[in-house]
């Protein structure tokens, strides 16, 4: 999770995130080229008196900062449409999850099962324990397996909701009367914390959401409490 006076990301939990975290490295890069070399020409056009007249009238001036920042371009464009079609690629998902959202808090049912489903609140300051974060922590926390393909089906019951763990890379907008799906395998267990992030009335900072990742064992284990339970 997010730590005080941090500049850059969340570590990434899941290849998508990954891939996310390399492709803004490499654009934050070229930006920087791009900035140091105007800068320079500012600079040098401000402080430099002399002149040049085959720069003031160029042919080839023109064709360059013309064809230049096409070839940029595509140095963008392709990495970003590979991890494009990457987050849209869902093959056979080993678990299938439908999180709704509610005014304000999130339910989870775990479609591969018979009757596994829940709510999950937000826990209030004063219910919690030594070690907990405030307005992350939830009652019931959504459990996966490790490194096993997760698809999760979004909607809502009432108003625009968004369903976002950072350092899973999934966001995904819940939308009343409609069924939108995203998918994130982890790679390795842990505990992720996000929040609604579409803005849902009073008390839309009051419903996080909690991803508990666990290998595979202990998610059976739990699977199997929770249905006995039910």
């Amino acid at each position: 999770m997010a730590h005080p006076s941090q500049l850059g990301f969340q570590d990434a939990a899941s290849p998508v995130m990954e891939e996310l975290l390399h492709f803004h490295d490499h654009a934050l890069m070229i930006v920087f080229m791009i900035s140091t070399l105007v800068l320079y020409i500012i600079v040098a056009m401000v402080t430099t008196k002399s002149t040049n007249k085959y720069i003031l009238d160029s042919q080839e001036i023109e064709i360059i900062w013309t064809i230049l920042p096409a070839i940029i371009l595509v140095f963008i464009a392709l990495p970003s449409l590979r991890i494009l079609y990457f987050m849209d690629e869902i093959n056979n998902p080993h678990l299938t999850i439908k999180a709704m959202g509610h005014q304000w808090y999130w339910s989870y049912e775990y479609t591969d099962y018979e009757e596994l489903s829940f709510d999950s609140y937000m826990i209030p300051t004063q219910d919690l324990a030594p070690g907990q974060f405030r307005l992350l922590e939830v009652d019931h926390r959504m459990v996966v397996p490790t490194e096993s393909p997760v698809r999760v089906l979004v909607s809502a019951e009432d108003v625009l909701h968004s369903w976002a763990v950072p350092a899973l890379g999934v966001k995904m907008d819940a939308v009343p009367g409609r069924l939108n799906q995203t998918a994130f395998a982890t790679s390795r267990p842990g505990v992720y914390y996000g929040q609604c992030s579409e803005i849902c009335g009073a008390n839309h900072s009051f419903m996080p959401i909690v991803v508990e990742v666990v290998p595979l064992k202990h998610f059976e284990n739990w699977s199997s409490m929770l249905l006995e339970d039910a």
